[in-house]
């Protein structure tokens, strides 16, 4: 998409042309509707595939079985550093008003590694930039579009809008990391069974590798039951590793798509500083009736519960200096 010149980020992202991604996977063709399902489902797990202009029988069966799949650098450098540079204006916005909740949804500031206050999460990212409201309904995302439903649309006020995330583990870092969760938790909650499928769509900034921490999966528990989902861990608590999980690398600009019924976390990363920044973008494609948020939409539950915990595992972890952690929501 063409773009005007934009301010470069503050961190902009380590490219090293010497550390390319394996290629994307080159789907055969004409293969028939088994055998597409077959390949699909035998392809490694670390499998990387090309978004063209329609999902293939061959990625719809893989992220069925499996329940995420990957696509190599749907954004290029260019937006990827205007993105980010969008972000740290927002960041400044939102400091300079001193706000800490938009819609409802706790904006959650902490320390950074310097000791400045930095924004570590953030909904409804999209309405504060109209760059980012454009990039989101860009052409090259209508198979993501259609693969969530023919009259998906983009909920830049709806749920928790365009989430961005910026992970960086300093003393008193506010979230260097996520436990383990599943996004069907709410819907488990009130109706008290599963719900349809719940497909996150995600893009990263940042090149990381396994030993850097970042987003781990549990490939294939988004068929899990509701009893599973209630109980075999504890939602933003249980931290410790699995042996089925999987550590999802990512280099700038890749596209993931995973299903939110599925077990995930994200791990922190080794060490301490700038050299452990993770920043990724969560874009709503919503499909049920239209829900807009506004200025004096209460917190949901299952979201002060999750600002509960992320306050207090903060304050545990406040050894050098002190955060500012946020306010309690009212």
């Amino acid at each position: 998409m063409s773009m005007t010149a934009q301010p470069a980020p503050r961190h902009p992202p380590r490219w090293d042309p010497a550390d390319a991604p394996p290629a994307a996977f080159v789907e055969p063709e004409g293969l028939s509707a088994e055998a597409a399902k077959a390949l699909g489902e035998q392809l490694p797990l670390a499998t990387r595939f090309g978004l063209g202009e329609a999902i293939t029988p061959v990625q719809d069966a893989f992220l069925a079985k499996h329940g995420f799949i990957i696509y190599d650098r749907v954004a290029d450098r260019d937006e990827v550093n205007t993105i980010l540079a969008e972000v740290d204006r927002i960041e400044a916005d939102l400091l300079a008003k001193g706000e800490r909740k938009i819609f409802g949804v706790p904006v959650w500031f902490g320390l950074d590694p310097d000791g400045h206050e930095y924004l570590f999460r953030m909904g409804f990212t999209s309405v504060y930039s109209d760059f980012l409201a454009g990039f989101v309904r860009d052409a090259r995302f209508e198979p993501i579009r259609c693969l969530i439903g023919k009259d998906a649309r983009i909920g830049d006020r709806e749920k928790d809008g365009v989430v961005f995330n910026r992970y960086v583990r300093a003393e008193s870092s506010l979230r260097p990391n996520l436990a383990w969760h599943t996004d069907a938790l709410r819907d488990v909650f009130y109706n008290g069974k599963m719900p349809g499928p719940m497909l996150n769509v995600g893009l990263h900034f940042d090149r990381i590798r396994p030993t850097d921490g970042g987003l781990r999966l549990l490939p294939g528990t988004h068929t899990q039951s509701a009893w599973s989902t209630l109980f075999s861990k504890i939602h933003f608590v249980s931290d410790g590793p699995d042996r089925r999980e999987l550590a999802v690398e990512t280099w700038p600009g890749d596209l993931t798509v995973h299903d939110g019924r599925m077990w995930h976390r994200v791990v922190a990363a080794p060490g301490t500083g700038w050299s452990t920044l993770r920043r990724s973008m969560y874009v709503p494609y919503v499909a049920d009736s239209y829900q807009p948020k506004s200025e004096d939409s209460a917190t949901p539950l299952y979201m002060r519960i999750f600002d509960t915990i992320v306050r207090w595992k903060a304050a545990r972890k406040a050894a050098q200096f002190k955060p500012q952690i946020p306010q309690k929501i009212q």
